[in-house]
C-alpha cells in the first residue's frame, strides 16, 4: 500500500528555542487509520499543524500525495481536511451555507450533488437549512466533518473528534470514521480515550516531548496486551526469587514483600497452579493474589515514563 503521508527528519523550533518536534520519521499509509496518542505538550497538534501547512517545518521534509507542504503547498493542502477540536462555527449561518462556502474556499467546482450525498452520509441532510447555533454539540462536530470533506480530500486530520462527546455520539463518530475509511479516506487521529484507539486505528503511534516512540499495526500491539499480571503478596519478604522457580517470568518489587508472575493468558497453560505449588515447596508464605490485565495505557504510559527517564540522564 502506497504512502499517502511521508514525514522524514521533520522538527519544528519556535523562536525562543523550544523545539516541539524533533526529528519525526513517519510513513502514513493510503486508506488506513492512525490513531496518534500523546499526552498534553507532545507535539500531536504541531505535528498535525505542520503537515497541514498551518506552521512551517524548521527542517526535514514533509510530502502529502508526493507534493512537498512547503513547496507544493496549494497542491499537498488540496488534498487534506482538517476537523479542529474546537467547535468554530459562525452560529446564523446554515449548514449548507456552511459547507457549500468551505469547498468554494478551496476553488472547488459547486457541486450540489456531492454535498447533497456528504450531509446523507454524516446525516445531516435533514438539518440542511438549520442554523449552527441550532443544533447540539454532536451535530456541531459532524457539521465540521462535512466542513472538512467538502472538497472530497484524500486525508483526513481528526484532532481529538470526541472531546465532549458522550457515550452514544462517540459511538456514532466512530462508525462515521469506519465508514470514511470504506470509500479510501486516510484518517490521521489524535486522541485521549485508550479505547478509541484500540478500536478503530489500524496502527498506534505514540509521541512524547516531540519525538515519535512507537509506530505498531494495531492487531500486534494488542497481542502484546494478552500479558496478564498475577501480583502475589508475601507473608515475609524475600531478598531473591528462589532458585526453584527461576524459570518462571518472575520479579520482585516492594522491597521483596510483592512477587509478580507474567504470564500469557492465550497460552494453552498459565503454569500459575504449577508455580504456587513450587512457591509452598520452597518455604514461601503467600498472603494475598491479585490479577491484572496489561492495557494499551500501561504500554503508553511506560514509553512515556522511559523517554522521560532517557532524556534526563
Amino acid at each position: 500500500m502506497p504512502a499517502m503521508v511521508e514525514i522524514t527528519n521533520a522538527e519544528k523550533t519556535y523562536k525562543g528555542g523550544f523545539q516541539a518536534l524533533k526529528g519525526v520519521n513517519l510513513e502514513i499509509r493510503e486508506g488506513e487509520i492512525l490513531a496518534l496518542l500523546g499526552p498534553n505538550g507532545a507535539g500531536k497538534t504541531t505535528l498535525i499543524s505542520t503537515i497541514c501547512g498551518i506552521t512551517m517545518p524548521t527542517g526535514g521534509t514533509i510530502r502529502v500525495g508526493g507534493h512537498d507542504v512547503v513547496t507544493e503547498f496549494r497542491k499537498a493542502r488540496a488534498l487534506i481536511g482538517l476537523v479542529p477540536q474546537e467547535l468554530t462555527l459562525e452560529p446564523f449561518e446554515t449548514v449548507w451555507s456552511a459547507v457549500r462556502f468551505s469547498r468554494g474556499l478551496f476553488g472547488a467546482a459547486p457541486d450540489e450533488a456531492y454535498l447533497d450525498d456528504l450531509l446523507k452520509r454524516l446525516s445531516l441532510f435533514d438539518k440542511k437549512h438549520s442554523q449552527l447555533q441550532e443544533l447540539s454539540g454532536g451535530m456541531k462536530r459532524r457539521v465540521l466533518i462535512a466542513k472538512a470533506l467538502s472538497h472530497d480530500p484524500k486525508v483526513l486530520f481528526l484532532d481529538e473528534p470526541t472531546a465532549g462527546v458522550d457515550v452514544e455520539l462517540r459511538r456514532d463518530m466512530w462508525e462515521i470514521v469506519s465508514a470514511l475509511k470504506e470509500t479510501g479516506v486516510t484518517i490521521i487521529l489524535t486522541t485521549h480515550y485508550i479505547e478509541e484507539a484500540e478500536a478503530m486505528a489500524d496502527r498506534i503511534g505514540v509521541i512524547s516531548d516531540g519525538q515519535l516512540l512507537l509506530v505498531e499495526e494495531t492487531a500486534s500491539l494488542m497481542a502484546r496486551l494478552g500479558k496478564k499480571e498475577m501480583r502475589i503478596s508475601l507473608a515475609e519478604p524475600l531478598t531473591e526469587v528462589p532458585a526453584s522457580v527461576s524459570d518462571y517470568e518472575l520479579t520482585l518489587e516492594e522491597d521483596g514483600a510483592l512477587l509478580i508472575y507474567t504470564y500469557d493468558t492465550r497460552a494453552e497453560r498459565t503454569g500459575i497452579a504449577r508455580l504456587v505449588a513450587a512457591l509452598a515447596e520452597a518455604g514461601v508464605v503467600i498472603s494475598d493474589v491479585e490479577t491484572r490485565q496489561s492495557s494499551l495505557e500501561d504500554i503508553f504510559v511506560g514509553l512515556v515514563r522511559k523517554n522521560d527517564k532517557e532524556d534526563a540522564a
